[in-house]
């Protein structure tokens, strides 16, 4: 009895660790007051307030576009990529898969600082375009790791089954290994989704000073307070994100 009590106890915790930030979060974003941490009753004026500020919300846009764009960008080069790194034998086959875990671990910092200079040395100008390409290219290792532990686990023979039979490249991609890898795009994409939406630090470095992004105007904002319009726009990113999050296993649930 008390072995089950110390067990649900600790799960309990973990949870309470994970998401009371998220909930004292949301519930900020309903509180009557703009500058005071005590609570004044509830209101809604704050999401009101958020869809009047044009300024916050062209910034919302700028980071929802580059993190929809990335993602997408991200699952297309990804997913080829492991096609190949699954199906196909060819020299320094290894030592690509280890640069991409070499990749995940490198710190922001580094790479945001490399990514940087190569711009400078390429005359890239900071913007958009350096903004997505970063993120793409940070968002890849991940997506590529994702579908090829997907692939992993595929029995080859299925494949060379259906070539015995006539069945060409293309059938072959679109009739086995990309419903075989669908969960594992999907997760990609909300995951690279979730890594665009929530950078800073490399998002610092190569996004310039006329193109700015939610995480970087938040981090901006912690110097003279966040505001309860930062908090219901939080709230309804988490909200969205957990929409997304939903919507997929249930496609996928009913997929299966």
């Amino acid at each position: 009895m008390m072995k089950n009590f110390l067990k649900t106890s600790y799960i309990a915790s973990i949870y309470i660790f994970l998401y009371l930030p998220v909930v004292v979060l949301i519930t900020y974003a309903f509180n009557n007051a703009r500058f005071s941490a005590e609570w004044h009753g509830m209101t809604l004026q704050w999401f009101t307030a958020l869809f009047q500020d044009t300024d916050l919300l062209m910034i919302t846009s700028h980071s929802l576009i580059i993190a929809v764009l990335s993602a997408t960008i991200a699952v297309i080069l990804g997913s080829l990529g492991s096609v190949a790194l699954f199906r196909y034998y060819f020299f320094g086959k290894q030592f690509i898969h280890g640069l991409l875990f070499v990749l995940i671990v490198v710190p922001d910092l580094v790479f945001g600082i490399s990514l940087l200079i190569l711009y400078s040395l390429a005359k890239i100008h900071l913007g958009f375009w350096s903004l997505l390409l970063a993120h793409v290219t940070f968002c890849l290792p991940f997506v590529v790791v994702t579908v090829l532990g997907r692939l992993s686990g595929t029995d080859k023979k299925i494949i060379e089954a259906a070539r015995d039979l006539g069945a060409t490249d293309s059938t072959i991609f679109f009739k086995i290994i990309l419903p075989l890898m669908l969960p594992a795009l999907v997760a990609g994409w909300l995951l690279s989704f979730t890594l665009s939406m929530d950078d800073v630090i490399i998002s610092f470095f190569v996004s310039g000073p006329n193109f700015q992004i939610l995480p970087l105007y938040i981090f901006s904002q912690v110097h003279v307070g966040i505001t309860p319009e930062i908090n219901a726009l939080c709230t309804l990113v988490f909200l969205l994100t957990v929409t997304f999050v939903y919507l997929a296993h249930f496609l996928l649930r009913k997929r299966a």
